[in-house]
């Protein structure tokens, strides 16, 4: 038997982790040489003159698309113009959009926006932008096809699942207010809330409408619409989750870094006080929307009734560089309290709904799913 004494096989290990390290940045390195090579073969060879700090652009979107949809390059520009976005109010046509395999893809529109009144829908393949083929650019280099002056007209082409023809809509691009809430009674008895999108003031305005409703002795249920709600800030989905719920987790994010691994609970307390409730969810449904209808079905809090909705269930931070651009970059994923994953699957509902034709509107006469749920509350 070959005895090994202990500093010399600590040396031993040390050794072979070095020589490992060792030998993959060597593997990076020629990597790296490589790119360089092939850089210099473009702006030499190729057909056309190409600018080398474009393509370098190109270069660093493509490494992070590569990783998830999500994850995504921004340019200092385009950076700038996502800081003015955030602020609540922004000239474009009141869309949210993503990549599938390399296809820009509409997660949801905005409700009352011109792209929602011109008809596009959640899942929408965007393929052509003002005749511009879109299929090969970043997500970045769409939005910016996308943006205009305020009054000036675009031309979205669409590739809609069932229809075999493309789609074409001449949108004319305004400044798009987001109003994330709005509450109505119907029939004197429900309590409709129609969630937009989880801004920064959202669970205020929730709770400022439903305390405004104590008084009134004749509602038996509530409805919180969260249909082509894009999603928005994760504090936002927690608290709105909050409101329903006595106890219990609400969401967990799991991540490579210790410090991202978190879980958060519901405290006591139900804001409409253990009365009915029904969640609306359909495809455009993400994120911050799939945390809320998650947490509420786990729970069996709340009967979710439509379609299954997006399947977003990442957390992106952006991350600035020195160039004064940034990466939005995926650094966890939400799990619901069942343990289960919202990335790619999304939330079923409890009761499937589809929509019913093409004249199909949310919260009008053409609204089967929201009748639906109306019919169910009065059964």
């Amino acid at each position: 038997m070959i005895m090994i004494k202990r500093p010399l096989f600590t040396l031993f290990i040390l050794l072979s982790i070095f020589q490992k390290s060792f030998s993959e940045n060597i593997d990076i390195y020629k990597k790296i040489d490589l790119f360089g090579e092939v850089l210099e073969k473009i702006n030499k060879e190729y057909v056309d003159e190409v600018d080398p700090a474009k393509s370098m652009d190109s270069a660093i979107n493509g490494l992070l698309q590569s990783l998830d949809p999500y994850s995504a390059y921004m340019s200092p520009e385009s950076f700038k113009n996502m800081q003015t976005d955030t602020k609540g109010e922004f000239g474009g046509l009141g869309i949210e959009i993503g990549m599938e395999a390399g296809v820009v893809k509409i997660i949801s529109p905005i409700d009352n926006t011109p792209a929602s009144k011109a008809g596009l829908k959640a899942g929408d393949y965007i393929v052509k932008i003002n005749n511009i083929q879109v299929q090969g650019k970043s997500l970045t280099e769409a939005v910016d096809l996308m943006r205009g002056p305020v009054g000036s007209s675009i031309e979205i082409t669409v590739r809609r699942r069932g229809i075999k023809k493309a789609l074409i809509f001449n949108i004319t691009r305004k400044i798009i207010e987001v109003q994330s809430v709005k509450l109505k009674l119907i029939d004197n008895n429900t309590a409709y809330i129609r969630l937009t999108s989880f801004n920064d003031n959202s669970s205020e305005q929730i709770e400022e409408k439903i305390k405004g409703l104590s008084n009134n002795k004749n509602i038996k249920g509530f409805i919180l619409d969260l249909r082509n709600n894009p999603g928005g800030l994760l504090s936002q989905a927690i608290k709105i989750s909050d409101f329903f719920l006595e106890n219990g987790e609400i969401v967990s994010t799991k991540s490579r870094k210790i410090s991202e691994n978190r879980k958060w609970f519901a405290k006591k307390g139900d804001l409409i006080q253990g009365k009915t409730l029904i969640v609306l969810i359909n495809y455009g449904s993400a994120s911050a929307s799939e945390i809320v209808a998650g947490a509420l079905k786990d729970h069996k809090r709340a009967i979710i009734i439509g379609e299954n909705s997006y399947g977003k269930g990442s957390v992106q931070s952006i991350i600035p560089l020195k160039n004064n651009g940034a990466i939005r970059l995926t650094i966890a994923k939400y799990y619901l309290p069942s343990g289960k994953s919202i990335s790619e699957v999304g939330v079923t509902p409890d009761i499937e709904v589809i929509e019913e034709s093409e004249k199909f509107k949310i919260n009008s006469d053409t609204d089967n799913q929201l009748n639906f749920a109306l019919k169910l509350l009065n059964g």
